[in-house]
């Protein structure tokens, strides 16, 4: 792993800004010599490290969803520290660990603004790749590199804690004069980390601004570019969700290759609601005798869009907001956190022991904290074991220690599901306790019995999720 050095000092900053509300303008730049590796110290020291020198007040209230920036870095060491996170020379270790088309990699290539898929069948050859890459410009578009290269495992499992959510990545190899994919925006918050050579980015103004799915523009309907930039090894490139982009090998570039670091897919506040509805509203009927009262006959026989039902779900709507307002009911998200827990990367380690559990056991009078506790999600959700009896609401604490970095992204389930810890509802406030403290005795957890503080500290410590001071 190649060690942190100190940043240089910062260059001159901020050309001129677009925002893509106007005439066609460059993108926000700053030129700068930068550090020579990413941080290795916590996840947000590691995002600073990437968007360095920009603080991140001013990237997240500036830039973050709103407009796409350019950081230029003149840097030797930062350029050659982006190269080894993967080059083109890599493929061919790559594809001797038994890679295959459509699954791992794509072979494809832009022709009359329409993407050409070239795959073959199988694993992939890499003497074949090699022949396909050179005579056929294909673009080589390897999917979630992190499963097979250990430096980005270690940047995106520290990002996937900055972020609280899901960050995927993708490698996009291109020759000289080519293009791998048509104009087309994202359902994705996007990082470009130019690796080797130079490409050509044109960026522009978002048919659907922050979008929810992926599609494809036609060139007739996007206009000019808003944008228009020429990365260069050791660059970074932001935009955000919606941004409707291209990008092509510039004409005496032998090839690029670019990293795109992605996240934030169904992360919006509208997400949130769909996950804490169905609960929310579940709850509230039990309580709520108006929400049980039947609806008027024949009521789903007709257009259902009469001005008396309208009003009805509106008055249902308020008393909700005001229960939360009140806090009277909370707003559980459960199946994003599940999701997020069961499908996020493992903690980075160079050995498997590091997430054993360590040290002695504990004790009562020991003072104890979290392991891995950006690792841990703490849910709120019935008993699916009571199926017989009336619902009963439990505390899952669920965590990624376990998680197979080989399947990370890749659309797959995992072999064994999450399942966690299990604890019940009255344990909720010493968990919160313990998050929220860096350190604490066992015999101060708030708990009525020291069996029960002994017995939920042995679960989190044999979980590897507690250790003792």
């Amino acid at each position: 792993m190649p060690k942190k050095k100190k940043a240089a000092a910062a260059a001159a900053a901020a050309a001129s800004v677009g925002t893509g509300d106007g005439p066609a303008c460059k993108a926000a730049k700053v030129h700068h010599t930068g550090p020579a590796c990413l941080s290795a110290d916590a996840p947000a020291g590691l995002f600073q490290s990437l968007i360095h020198p920009m603080g991140q007040d001013e990237f997240f209230s500036g830039f973050w969803e709103k407009r796409p920036l350019h950081l230029q870095r003149a840097d030797p060491a930062a350029a050659s520290y982006y190269q080894s996170l993967f080059q083109l020379s890599d493929m061919e270790a790559v594809c001797a660990q038994g890679v295959e088309y459509a699954r791992d990699l794509n072979v494809c290539r832009c022709v009359g603004g329409k993407k050409k898929v070239l795959n073959r069948v199988g694993r992939v050859n890499y003497n074949v790749l090699n022949k396909d890459f050179h005579q056929k410009k294909a673009t080589i578009q390897f999917h979630q590199p992190q499963r097979f290269k250990d430096e980005l495992w270690r940047i995106q499992e520290k990002l996937e804690c900055f972020f609280g959510t899901l960050v995927g990545s993708n490698v996009y190899i291109t020759p000289q004069e080519s293009q791998g994919l048509p104009p087309h925006y994202d359902d994705v918050e996007v990082f470009i980390l130019q690796l080797e050579g130079e490409k050509r980015w044109r960026l522009y103004h978002p048919t659907v601004p922050l979008a929810r799915e992926y599609s494809l523009e036609p060139e007739h309907r996007i206009g000019s570019p808003t944008h228009d930039i020429i990365l260069k090894a050791g660059d970074l490139l932001y935009f955000p969700r919606g941004t409707i982009h291209q990008a092509e090998t510039p004409v005496g570039v032998d090839h690029s290759t670019h990293l795109t670091l992605s996240t934030y897919q169904n992360m919006s506040w509208g997400n949130l609601l769909l996950d804490i509805f169905p609960s929310m509203l579940f709850d509230t009927m039990q309580s709520d005798i108006s929400m049980r009262q039947g609806m008027p006959r024949r009521h789903l026989l007709d257009s259902g869009g009469d001005l008396d039902t309208g009003k009805r779900m509106a008055d249902f709507l308020r008393g909700l907001g005001d229960r939360l307002e009140s806090g009277a009911i909370a707003p559980n998200s459960t199946e994003m956190r599940r999701d997020f827990a069961t499908n996020r990367l493992p903690p980075y380690t160079e050995n498997e022991d590091d997430i054993a559990p360590s040290g002695k056991i504990p004790e009562l009078k020991d003072s104890v904290r979290l392991r891995f506790r950006d690792h841990i999600v703490i849910t709120v959700e019935p008993n699916q074991e009571k199926t017989d009896e009336a619902t009963e609401l439990v505390v899952f604490v669920l965590h990624s220690l376990r998680n197979q970095r080989e399947v990370h992204m890749m659309g797959s389930d995992p072999e064994e599901e999450n399942e966690g810890l299990r604890f019940p509802l009255s344990h909720l406030k010493a968990l919160r306790q313990l998050q929220e403290a860096e350190e604490l005795s066992v015999v101060q957890v708030d708990l009525p019995s020291d069996e029960a503080k002994l017995n939920m500290a042995l679960a989190l410590w044999t979980e590897s999720l507690l250790e003792v001071c």
